[in-house]
């Protein structure tokens, strides 16, 4: 989710800036003004990026001077040009195996001019507006292309922390890898060592003093103290060399082959847009995670972030620099760091332009072992656990794998290359998957399609038709999401040669007894693979497709009155309530009503009916035993596997996930969420009690302390929603009502009306409009109160101190099937769209 914990503006009044997500913003007159907290984050990115561009020019083989030139076009020209205001860019981890590689195949001055071609043809990307399409790229291929990368820069920059010297490739560097352990220097591993001790070890500092001292980064702590070691005992241990400014060699007309050249600009292109765009979407992320910075700093313009960077390549390639795109490391301090706007980032360009002037007997103090170690334990972290659970998660860790070893063995470009053609074998081998089966049971001929049917599954099903016999009925379940003509011919001609001798054909879904279509003729098909609304005795609905009249034609078992509401739910379409919210929870005359269902009424003067507990004859226990029947004999097949391996390592949910108990609220619908993903709370209301209450309810305390504490979720989310019938009844209360239990749980909701009831706060909305009415204004306004009675407990508290948990605002409109985020884009207390765009954050 990319929006966050809601932030209070004293101003109702201010403008609101609404744009689409990674779309050009509106236009400013002037610039912020240089801020306080831009000069505090710039000096922090400044003293990251010094040792860490002395140390990837090292990785690389080009002059030292290289990393710094970088560095300082990255801050200033980027800063300035870029649409990501808070990402930093520089030389990147991620380009020094492609690097490397260029110079030591065409030489420094045509590397740099490639540089620059490279760089001119991000511009040209930028000016066609083809930003987006860099998100395509699976993301399974560009964690493993880093990962890649991050294998080849630790193995050789290992060489270096030895002693050693590294050679130009992967294999090379392994198998000189025992000899240069029996010949390790003692001298330039004590140093390598102190340097990866000191950079572990410094953020994880504790106490009060700890986070005090934690203000100064860690890589400028881990390369000071080994620098000022060596120096103390005397180590004589090669150190950085800077030469002359007056002989940096500059860029020159490039030399090579044209077909290579050709491609390593393509390979520099590529890899510096890729992770620069991903980069910029990351850093939008934590933008939205921080209240501070709510309102203050607009979301990455992509396409005019590409021109940004294009320029700066073709300015750092003129000028003997590296290679220049967006940075993580740099990005994640200035953003912590409490950045405010692009400031921050062209301030930090400048000092190291100052650095690079006046600090070089200072920077030729640093040993080329401790950079090393610095470069190494960059290379490391480039290879993510997080990102090896989430590709095995969505079943593309052989993507991942692919490129990463191509990448080691093979290079950037053919790495990405084959991780790119395995990627769409996944996706064919994925919509090819199908699975036709025939079988026979007390003379029904059954087909069973399981998959998806293409035509590439047109020759298997009509071999599998052919096997029945002509003049028979027969049953054709389709399990599957979609059909695309050609199936539907095939299909469509059998289905009529077979009633044109006497049989019968009934299609049917993945639940038993949902009929497709009517059980002859060929009625039942569409073109576009959908079907016919069927007969009112038959189910209306596939599970996990188009829920329209979900409820199923109970069987006439009961009364008249039975089969009266069992007619009446069946009849009604969701386009019957889209103007209308039914209530869960209805209200009369002030008093508190009972549980209904959609749609229906509460009539206070009704006696009430007589209960009856449900038995195997009961149209309610048989839906139960239906649906029961096509879990164990349709889904539980396709989950076992995933189920068990949750059995086997216990759950691990990322979010908890807390509700209203409305029955219209799917919440694994409606976040796409499976098995595993969401610890979910759900009571009346969506209510948190706040903790210290006298007589409160600790059922909510002990589930938030549980997932915060126990299961370590990164994220909270409070989910409302339209037409509550809680947020009625609190709006209906009557202080002369008896204090049922229902009565004292929704007390909880008393704060969200005193909330909504203060003129002086921002009325919350929804993007585009204001609330429809003052039901829908309480439910927004619940959601965000709700949060802040979250905010209260303990382990909440903590944990966003920490920095390890985020807190969501979500409201879902039931009527029009839209979800809403609070944003912390807009000004105010809106809920914005969740649309199509967002997905790519």
């Amino acid at each position: 989710m990319s929006a966050c914990t809601p932030t209070r503006h004293d101003d109702p009044h201010r403008k609101e800036h609404s744009h689409e997500p990674h779309s050009p913003p509106s236009p400013r007159p002037r610039g912020p003004r240089l801020t306080g907290a831009d000069v505090s984050a710039s000096i922090a990115v400044f003293l990251i990026a010094l040792p860490l561009s002395l140390g990837i020019a090292l990785a690389t083989g080009a002059p030292l001077q290289a990393g710094l030139v970088a560095a300082a076009v990255g801050g200033v020209v980027v800063g300035r040009l870029g649409g990501a205001p808070l990402q930093v860019s520089g030389p990147a981890a991620g380009l020094t195996v492609v690097t490397a590689e260029l110079i030591q195949r065409y030489g420094w001055r045509t590397t740099c001019a490639i540089t620059v071609l490279a760089g001119l043809a991000q511009l040209g990307l930028g000016l066609l507006r083809v930003a987006r399409t860099a998100l395509a790229v699976s993301p399974a291929i560009v964690h493993g292309m880093l990962a890649g990368i991050g294998v080849t820069i630790a193995v050789a920059q290992l060489h270096i922390v030895l002693g050693g010297t590294p050679h130009s490739s992967v294999l090379l560097n392994l198998r000189d890898l025992p000899a240069q352990l029996a010949r390790v220097q003692t001298a330039a591993l004590s140093v390598s060592a102190l340097t990866l001790c000191l950079l572990l070890a410094w953020p994880r500092l504790p106490g009060r003093a700890g986070r005090l001292l934690r203000v100064v980064p860690a890589p400028l702590v881990a390369v000071t103290g080994a620098t000022t070691s060596a120096a103390l005992l005397g180590f004589g241990l090669p150190k950085v060399d800077l030469p002359s400014w007056s002989s940096h060699a500059l860029a020159g007309l490039p030399e090579g082959p044209t077909l290579g050249l050709i491609a390593a600009v393509l390979t520099i292109t590529l890899v510096c847009s890729v992770q620069s765009l991903l980069g910029a979407v990351a850093v939008d992320k934590m933008v939205a995670a921080r209240p501070a910075l709510s309102g203050r700093v607009r979301r990455a313009d992509l396409d005019r972030e590409l021109l940004g960077q294009g320029a700066a390549n073709v300015v750092s390639g003129t000028l003997g620099g590296l290679p220049v795109a967006g940075v993580a490391v740099r990005s994640t301090a200035n953003v912590n760091a409490g950045a405010v706007s692009r400031n921050s980032t062209m301030l930090h360009g400048v000092l190291v332009v100052i650095a690079a002037l006046l600090m070089v007997p200072i920077l030729e103090l640093i040993p080329l072992a401790s950079l090393a170690a610095l470069v190494m334990a960059v290379g490391i972290q480039m290879v993510s656990l997080h990102h090896i659970r989430t590709v095995t998660r969505h079943r593309e860790v052989l993507v991942y794998a692919v490129t990463t070893v191509g990448v080691v063995f093979l290079g950037v470009l053919e790495g990405v290359a084959l991780g790119i053609g395995m990627a769409v074998a996944v996706a064919l081998h994925r919509l090819t998957r199908t699975r036709i089966t025939h079988h026979e049971k007390e003379g029904v001929h059954h087909v069973h399609v399981r998959g998806q049917l293409t035509f590439l599954a047109v020759p298997r099903l009509s071999r599998t038709l052919h096997l029945v016999p002509q003049g028979v009925h027969a049953v054709v379940e389709l399990d599957g999401s979609f059909m695309d003509h050609a199936a539907y011919e095939s299909l469509q001609d059998w289905q009529s040669t077979q009633t044109a001798h006497g049989g019968t054909v009934e299609l049917v879904g993945r639940r038993t007894g949902v009929r497709i279509g009517e059980p002859t003729g060929p009625a039942g098909l569409h073109p576009d693979g959908g079907t016919t609304a069927p007969d009112s005795s038959g189910c209306r609905c596939h599970p996990w497709t188009p829920w329209r009249n979900h409820q199923c034609a109970i069987p006439e078992s009961g009364g008249p009155a039975q089969r009266s509401n069992a007619e009446t739910t069946t009849a009604r379409a969701p386009e019957d309530t889209e103007h209308t919210e039914p209530s869960g929870l209805t209200t009369k005359l002030g008093a508190l009503g009972a549980l209904g269902t959609p749609g229906a009424t509460v009539d206070a003067s009704a006696p009430p009916s007589s209960p009856r507990a449900p038995d195997a004859t009961t149209p309610t226990a048989n839906q139960l035993a239906r649906g029961i029947s096509a879990f164990q004999r349709n889904t539980a097949p396709l989950v076992r596997s995933e189920l068990a391996r949750l059995a086997r390592e216990g759950q691990q949910p990322s979010q908890l996930f807390l509700t209203c108990a409305d029955s219209r609220l799917v919440t694994s619908m409606i976040t796409s969420s499976g098995p595993g993903d969401l610890f979910v709370v759900r009571n009346v209301g969506n209510l948190v009690p706040p903790p210290g209450e006298e007589s409160g309810d600790d059922s909510v305390a002990a589930a938030i302390e549980y997932a915060v504490d126990v299961l370590r979720v990164r994220s909270i989310t409070v989910c409302g929603h339209s037409g509550c019938g809680a947020m009625q009844a609190l709006l209906a209360a009557d202080q002369d009502t008896a204090q049922t239990p229902l009565r004292r749980w929704l007390r909880y909701g008393g704060p969200s009306v005193a909330r909504m009831a203060d003129r002086s706060r921002p009325a919350a909305r929804l993007a585009g409009r204001a609330a429809a009415d003052t039901v829908e204004q309480l439910c927004l306004t619940n959601v965000i109160q709700q949060l802040e009675h979250l905010r209260a407990h303990d382990s909440v508290s903590r944990a966003l101190r920490a920095g390890e948990l985020e807190l969501h605002g979500m409201y879902f409109h039931v009527g029009e099937a839209q979800a809403y985020l609070l944003s912390e884009v807009h000004e105010g207390e809106v809920f914005d769209h969740v649309g199509v765009a967002d997905l790519t954050a």
